[in-house]
């Protein structure tokens, strides 16, 4: 029975596909010249199906909808909010990227990817997990390669595809092992029949193993990130920003939700596994970046130590743990996305990817420069911007729960990290051109660029001033958990 309710619970999934159609009948009709305009109508559409959302499609109580496949509470929708801000920037660094912003199909393939993983954030069944999962990954391996006569953009492509298939069959052969241990799909019935202790210890660390394959290469933690710096040195960097904030924020989701809810019989095993997963990860993402040259792979294997901080209020398994997983997402999607924004806009003109190629970005444009220097402090932890608040509510978890030698360990990461992030504003800022005359070669922001980039800007100095706020709406969403 359709209720308001059951409307409220999909509002932003039906915003986002009546989007998808609006662009679809229209985007034909434009002269070529005009079809970067779908840009515009994208980012337009998802920041007014925001507010839409946020007046009219807010949850209450947690409950479940769509015959027990959607669990509508805070935690979910937080998260929509999230990618579809993601997605809204998204757009609009898109619309100035050559062979790709007049494109209107690119445009409809980044909604079909929002709405799976508006879907993800949301499943409480395995099967419409499954399915988001696979409406998510679907378009984003056609982004991936989108650059047809590109060697690198097609490899980029075929390597996510292969890789992307590889891990997701693994995971669902353990979605098949839940169901036949547990004879049921939904997750919040899982708990109740798990904790009857049915289920060895050794038959629960294997389903989640073969899980956290599929679901650790969507947030390209080790040993599944292997893929994650030639996907994104290779994709538009568009896309390359994209797949390392809302999917990544999107695997967390499903991490979040699956583990708390489904598994916590077994959360004593699998917080110290998981643990030695985020040192590893965290050590071992660190120590790749700092060889890099190219600035997308830097920031693409940075993405993977990041993915290990953030595991730290994961394993911490309390409500101080989860809200502080999902406070890290939101921070770390609005610096992430600038920086690749940045990227994007300096090689926009210049061409160039290379770290050295940076030598005097601050005389040709001081305030892009600024901007790159926000981002930079933030992903390094520095006050006052984004990263550092979010840093200290995520250690602050780890040492609730006991894990101080893990806290340990992401500190002095933090400082190798530090090293290899202002090294990069090292030939921003003190390095000059090999010319010296960086007046006669401006890099000029477009208006897409700029207000996309000043509002990721904005987002990243809040996030960290005035925390309050994005702190307690995140307590809020990780308080349905428990």
């Amino acid at each position: 029975m359709f209720t308001s309710t059951l409307f409220a619970s999909i509002l932003p999934e039906i915003l986002i596909l009546l989007l998808g159609m609006i662009l679809m009948v229209i985007e034909p009709f434009w002269k070529e010249e005009h079809r970067r305009n779908a840009g515009w109508l994208t980012a337009c559409g998802l920041f007014v199906s925001m507010i839409i959302s946020l007046f009219f499609g807010q949850p209450g109580e947690p409950i479940t909808t769509l015959g027990g496949m959607v669990r509508f509470d805070w935690l979910g929708f937080f998260f929509k909010m999230l990618f579809m801000f993601a997605g809204a920037a998204t757009a609009l660094l898109m619309m100035d990227s050559e062979r790709l912003g007049q494109r209107g199909e690119a445009y409809l393939l980044l909604l079909a990817s929002l709405l799976g993983m508006d879907l993800m954030a949301v499943s409480s069944d395995l099967i419409m997990l499954f399915l988001a999962i696979e409406t998510t990954s679907i378009p984003l391996y056609v982004l991936a390669g989108f650059f047809l006569a590109d060697d690198r953009s097609t490899e980029a492509g075929f390597k996510y595809l292969l890789f992307g298939i590889l891990t997701t069959t693994i995971m669902l052969y353990g979605f098949s092992l839940v169901f036949g241990f547990a004879g049921t799909t939904d997750l919040y019935q899982l708990a109740e029949l798990f904790k009857a202790g049915d289920l060895s210890l050794l038959s629960a660390f294997g389903v989640l193993a073969l899980i956290l394959v599929g679901i650790g290469f969507k947030v390209s933690i080790v040993p599944f990130h292997f893929w994650a710096p030639d996907v994104y040195e290779g994709s538009p960097t568009p896309i390359a920003g994209f797949l390392s904030t809302a999917s990544k924020a999107a695997g967390f989701a499903v991490l979040i939700r699956l583990f708390f809810v489904s598994f916590p019989a077994y959360a004593a095993s699998w917080t110290v596994a998981l643990a030695v997963l985020a040192a590893v990860t965290m050590t071992v993402g660190n120590l790749l970046t700092l060889p890099q040259t190219n600035i997308k792979r830097l920031l693409a294997y940075s993405s993977v130590a990041h993915a290990g901080y953030a595991m730290i209020g994961f394993v911490a398994f309390n409500q101080l743990g989860a809200a502080s997983v999902v406070f890290y997402l939101a921070a770390y999607i609005a610096t992430n996305l600038l920086a690749f924004g940045i990227v994007m806009a300096y090689s926009r003109i210049t061409g160039l990817e290379d770290i050295r190629d940076y030598a005097g970005m601050s005389r040709r444009n001081p305030i892009l420069a600024l901007m790159m220097l926000s981002a930079f402090l933030s992903l390094t932890g520095m006050p006052p911007f984004a990263g550092f608040v979010t840093k200290v509510v995520v250690f602050a978890a780890g040492i609730q729960a006991g894990y101080t030698w893990l806290v340990v360990l992401g500190i002095l990461n933090s400082v190798v990290g530090a090293y290899y992030y202002l090294n990069v504003m090292k030939f921003v800022y003190l390095y000059r051109m090999p010319n010296e005359d960086e007046e006669n070669h401006p890099v000029p922001l477009t208006l897409p660029y700029a207000i996309a980039l000043g509002v990721l800007t904005i987002g990243v100095i809040l996030i960290g001033t005035v925390f309050a706020p994005w702190f307690n709406w995140s307590d809020a969403a990780a308080l349905n958990l428990f």
